[in-house]
């Protein structure tokens, strides 16, 4: 079998040669390392981001006040119109507004929203949910990013400035968003009507009946406010927008990783040239003993598969301890929340044949003259 000597030679040159193995091998880990660790955290954040977009989007259509207009929320006979239509079914309201609670930080946002204070998490992602607790304080559920910065831990008494007075309340748990940086606190709408006497709303929630045509309601919503002052969106359509700014803000990511691939390969490529270069003689030899060019080429795709292989195992593990330290360190300690880790099984797979391939390839092109006349007349160049 003409592939076993060529076999046999690779396994057995690669046991004599530990130090240019791991020299090989030490730009193969760097590369596929640093190619999975992004991966990993970029798509854990992606497939967090679209699981969080299914909790919190769960109603037909969304509706939100244009900033520009001239009354930059709805009034409570305006909400009841949108209620009163036809072919709605359900409706909840939500007052936004910004909330200073230290001077010297950004402030959060307050979310005033219907919201069932026994089943929180219909409406919201909660990573945690403090035990009732018979105190009689009225629930606000805080953002990780409030959590993290202001130090509020569930079951914890909190106070918060709503019409100019500081208002006591429990933090009755810590939800997950994506879309405020600087964090956001929920309390029921009732209470904040009961606090404030403000019972506008800057956005709305809205279910339509069953039978009912999603783009229809879109047109009878903006018919009644007027397109210049609402913007109507489906879950779909926010969804599908959100990945895609996702999708653009990570283009450079997704750049980096193939460079980074890029320089592996080359790295690669470099080191088995120079290998190639310092086995001229060898070479010249096993011609000698008669070994075809075409043997010898094997050979070295051989060998480059094999140290490409270690280096793909031992760069995969390496990238799978990074992600999990950027997963659940470093996106903590930089954005304040949270993500899941998923791991992308068939890309990942996919990268290591296309990579192995790579490999044993460019182990190939760069010992395209191993085998060529030259090497015969380097051997007689010793006699």
């Amino acid at each position: 079998m003409p592939g076993r000597p060529a076999a046999q030679l690779a396994l057995a040159q690669l046991r004599g040669a530990p130090g240019q193995v791991m020299l090989s091998l030490a730009a193969i880990v760097a590369s596929v390392s640093l190619f999975v660790s992004m991966a990993i955290m970029v798509h854990s954040f992606r497939v967090s981001l679209a699981e969080w977009l299914d909790q919190v989007l769960p109603a037909d259509l969304y509706v939100r006040v244009s900033a520009g207009s001239d009354t930059a929320y709805l009034t409570p006979a305006e909400q009841a119109r949108l209620a009163a239509l036809p072919d709605v079914r359900a409706v909840e309201f939500v007052r936004a507004l910004p909330l200073l609670i230290d001077p010297d930080r950004p402030p959060v946002t307050l979310l005033a929203r219907d919201i069932d204070a026994a089943e929180p998490e219909r409406r919201l992602a909660l990573v945690e949910r403090a035990p009732d607790a018979p105190d009689g304080l009225p629930p606000a559920w805080v953002s990780e990013a409030v959590a993290a910065v202001y130090g509020y831990a569930p079951g914890a008494r909190i106070e918060l400035p709503i019409a100019g007075s500081p208002r006591a309340f429990r933090v009755a748990g810590v939800w997950r968003d994506y879309a405020r940086q600087h964090g956001a606190i929920v309390i029921e709408r009732e209470r904040y009507l009961a606090l404030t006497g403000d019972g506008n709303a800057n956005e709305a929630a809205v279910w339509r009946e069953q039978r009912a045509d999603a783009d229809a309601l879109r047109q009878s919503i903006l018919a009644l406010y007027g397109a210049a002052r609402v913007t109507v969106s489906s879950a779909g359509e926010l969804r599908a927008l959100s990945l895609r700014i996702f999708d653009r803000t990570f283009a450079v990511t997704y750049a980096l990783e193939a460079v980074a691939l890029l320089i592996g390969l080359s790295a690669l490529s470099a080191s088995f040239g120079a290998w190639v270069l310092l086995r001229r003689r060898e070479f010249g030899m096993l011609r000698h003993v008669g070994m075809t060019r075409r043997q010898i080429g094997a050979m070295l795709a051989i060998e480059g598969a094999l140290v490409s292989g270690l280096g793909v195992i031992a760069g995969m593990l390496l990238g799978v301890l990074v992600s999990a330290v950027l997963v659940h360190v470093v996106n903590r300690q930089a954005f304040h929340w949270s993500m899941d880790m998923h791991l992308p099984w068939l890309p990942l797979a996919a990268f290591a044949a296309v990579l192995l391939g790579l490999a044993a390839l460019t182990a190939r092109y760069a010992a395209r003259s191993a085998a060529g006349t030259e090497v015969v007349r380097a051997v007689r160049e010793d006699w």
